[in-house]
Formats: C-alpha cells, sequence, structure tokens
C-alpha cells in the first residue's frame, strides 16, 4: 500500500524561492511506486493551494506553482484514515519543505501537532529555537557549547540609541563582524562589518528582514558542517567544508544559490580527533534543541584547532546539490534513500508521541 505524502512548498518567507526548488528536487527523486504524492502550494502572500496528485514528476518549478483560483485553509488537512473503506482523503504524512519564517520556525509544525498528522523533521520547540538565533546561542550556552561572542538588538532598541548600540558591538564584540536578521536562512539579509559607518549599514539591512538581529564576532576559521539524521538516538554524517574564494567576503546567498563563489569539499580534511570532537558537539546540539530528523550543524575551526559552534539548521538546504543530502551520499545514503528515511523517522516519531496520556 503506498504511503500518502503531502509536500507543503512555497510560502510567506524570503526564502519561498529556495523552497520551491526543494520540491522540485524531491518531487523527481520519490518513488511513484512507494508514493502517492500531494503537492500542497504556499504562495508568497500566504495562500494554500493543493494541487493535483502528481502521475509524473514535475518537470520545472513552474509546474509545481498553482493559481489561486481556489484556496484551501491549512485546517484542511486531515490524517489518512486506518479505515480501508473510508474515502478520507487525507494525508499519511506530511513533508514540509519550508525554509524560513511561517514554515522553518515552528508555526507549521505547531498546525500539524493540532492535526494529529506525522510529519517531517523537526518539532516545535526545535524549529522556533533553531530558527531564532538568540534563543539558540542561548540555549547552546547553557549546554556548554562553545561559541563566538555575540549581541542583540530588537528594533526600537536600536533606533531609541543607535550611538550607545554601536558603542556596545565595539566594547562588547569588535569588529569585524557579521550583522544577520535572528530569524532567517539562506544568508538572507547578512553583512560583514569593519567600521561603525558600514555596521550602521548592515543593521539597517537586517531590520528589513525582522525585527531583531544578532551580531556575531568575525572569526578566521573554516566553515565545517554535519549532517545529522534520526531522532532519539542521531547519528553524524562524514564532515564537510565550505571553501569561499580569496576575494571573497563570505558565504552569503548569491553564493549558495547563483554566483558560485564557493566550493564544497566532502569529505573535508580534518584529523580524526577533530572529527570526533566535532561530531560530539554536532549531537550534543541536536540533543540540547530536541531536535528530530535532520539537522545541518555548522561550525567553525580556527588554524589553532579551537572550535566554536555556529549554529543549526533544522531545514537545511535539501536539493541534491545542498550540503545536507551530499554529506549523507558520501556517508553511503543516496538522495531517494535519504528521502524515505525521513518519511520513516517522522513516522516513528508520531507513532511514540501516541503512546502520551491526556488525560488523569
Amino acid at each position: 500500500m503506498k504511503t500518502k505524502l503531502g509536500l507543503l512548498y512555497g510560502g510567506k518567507s524570503a526564502e519561498h524561492d529556495v523552497s520551491m526548488q526543494t520540491a522540485l528536487a524531491v518531487i523527481k527523486a520519490l518513488d511513484l511506486a512507494k508514493f502517492d504524492i500531494y503537492p500542497i502550494y504556499i504562495t508568497k502572500e500566504g495562500s494554500w493551494i493543493n494541487g493535483p496528485k502528481l502521475t509524473a514528476p514535475a518537470e520545472n518549478v513552474a509546474a509545481l506553482t498553482f493559481l489561486p483560483e481556489k484556496t484551501t485553509s491549512p485546517l484542511a488537512l486531515q490524517a489518512h484514515s486506518t479505515d480501508e473503506n473510508s474515502e478520507s482523503t487525507g494525508y499519511d504524512v506530511i513533508f514540509p519543505l519550508l525554509h524560513g519564517p511561517n514554515g522553518e520556525d515552528g508555526t507549521v509544525q505547531g498546525m500539524l501537532e493540532l492535526l494529529n498528522l506525522p510529519y517531517v523533521g523537526n518539532g516545535v520547540l526545535a524549529s522556533s529555537a533553531g530558527m531564532d538565533k538568540v534563543i539558540m546561542k542561548n540555549i547552546f550556552a547553557q549546554a556548554g557549547l562553545p561559541q563566538v561572542k555575540y549581541t542583540w538588538f530588537i528594533r526600537s532598541e536600536w533606533e531609541a540609541d543607535k550611538e550607545a548600540g554601536i558603542k556596545k558591538v565595539e566594547d562588547e564584540i569588535g569588529y569585524p563582524c557579521f550583522v544577520k536578521p535572528a530569524n532567517l536562512g539562506s544568508s538572507v539579509g547578512i553583512s560583514k562589518c569593519d567600521d561603525a559607518q558600514s555596521l550602521e549599514k548592515a543593521v539597517a539591512e537586517a531590520f528589513q528582514f525582522d525585527r531583531k538581529i544578532i551580531i556575531e564576532e568575525g572569526v578566521i576559521a573554516r566553515e565545517v558542517e554535519f549532517g545529522i539524521l534520526g531522532n532519539d538516538d542521531p547519528t553524524c554524517s562524514v564532515a564537510g567544508e565550505i571553501i569561499p574564494k580569496k576575494d571573497f567576503a563570505f558565504y552569503d546567498y548569491s553564493a549558495k544559490y547563483e554566483d558560485g563563489n564557493s566550493a564544497m569539499v566532502i569529505p573535508a580534511e580534518i584529523s580524526e580527533s577533530e572529527y570526533a570532537a566535532l561530531s560530539d558537539m554536532a549531537i550534543r546540539a541536536f540533543k540540547s534543541l530536541d531536535c528530530s530528523g535532520l539537522v545541518r550543524a555548522d561550525f567553525f575551526l580556527t588554524k589553532d584547532g579551537e572550535i566554536y559552534i555556529n549554529e543549526v539548521n533544522t531545514m537545511p538546504g535539501f536539493t541534491p546539490y545542498s550540503m545536507f543530502p551530499l554529506l549523507w551520499k558520501h556517508t553511503g545514503v543516496d538522495y531517494p534513500a535519504l528521502i524515505e528515511k525521513l518519511v520513516k523517522l517522522a513516522l516513528e516519531r508520531h507513532q511514540e508521541k501516541q503512546q502520551i496520556k491526556y488525560t488523569v
């Protein structure tokens, strides 16, 4: 019996286009002999549109962009009935292929929890904490994971006294530093700053994408990443490394998706002891946020051997050419098998949750 799989993609987010590419890649990799695939497109304005059941892989993103002639409510989603005679049009499992706010941040996950629907990936807590870089870093600090120096501001606080904000950054962080929206991914809205003038400009840029920003110390280091897969007993992939071109400041949105101004080296050239330390920290980070399904953990490794955790991504880039799937491909799990593994993990986690008592 086929698994009835609903794919959520698009979304009201600056990462809408990234999500569309992810959906296209996943659909092309899914085995139609094992899955009945139902696309659920979320427009940039937040409208939900149910597409027809796929009888063949979509050829391009345009084929997945449905016109809002007949929108639906998210609450119309329902679990598939276990009654063989039922005519339920619900789903066995939902795969949220959403990046950024309104998808990766716990909002959609909370809705799916209320509907008691199995879904791929992290739950409400891990998704929301992993989306907010400030909350994430505070949890990592509590867990004893080493990090670069950081501080944060909300928009009203910064605009009330910009000079005090700049002084705080200079006193606590120094230059160079990086300014980021607290709740966004794919390197959107990130800037490198070398002085007060560039800092003020970078803060204005970041506040376009969020009401809260984080400012982090800049360090000269290698960027090493791991894929983590599992629920209560997660495992780590081989290590990968992001290597920007010499004339390139950092791994920004253009470098990731447009210009090719970076290279991925898999496996990364690190020692056995470095792998052991990094993978241990990756698992600790995964567990500290109570993650499930999948996570990509990103680290800084300095030439002196210092290790700092940068962040985790609870819905990492997921095309066949993204770091997370490539890490697992080099670990022995190809792209179609990775998708099937994630669906299996989602169903296992949902089944475990059904054991919880909700009455006294």
